[in-house]
């Protein structure tokens, strides 16, 4: 599994900090000090073509909408299919939320 090439000490703080923060306030301020405004925007842009490819939304649509490349919205898709099933566990948890 491809997962285990990433897990690492310096990783695992990573993830630890990230799960310290309480609320969106917080993770503003974490990720406006830990990565430049284009690595979040990337980071963020991938969510958005992850949940609309989840919604079942064409290329085109996400395209349009998104203005992520056909290669970005292909890395994210072949992650959907073939991943470690992140986008989806997150996908599905926020698309249970929104429903509560």
């Amino acid at each position: 599994m491809q997962i285990d090439k990433l897990r690492g000490e310096q990783l695992d703080q990573l993830f630890d900090a990230i799960l310290t923060l309480k609320d969106r306030e917080e993770c503003y301020r974490f990720f406006d000090d830990l990565a430049t405004m284009n690595e979040i925007q990337a980071l963020a842009q991938r969510l958005m073509v992850a949940k609309m490819l989840y919604e079942g939304q064409t290329y085109h649509a996400i395209v349009e909408e998104s203005h992520a490349s056909t290669t970005t919205i292909s890395r994210v898709k072949r992650c959907l299919t073939y991943g470690s099933e992140g986008y989806t566990t997150v996908l599905d948890r926020m698309t249970k939320k929104t429903e509560e």
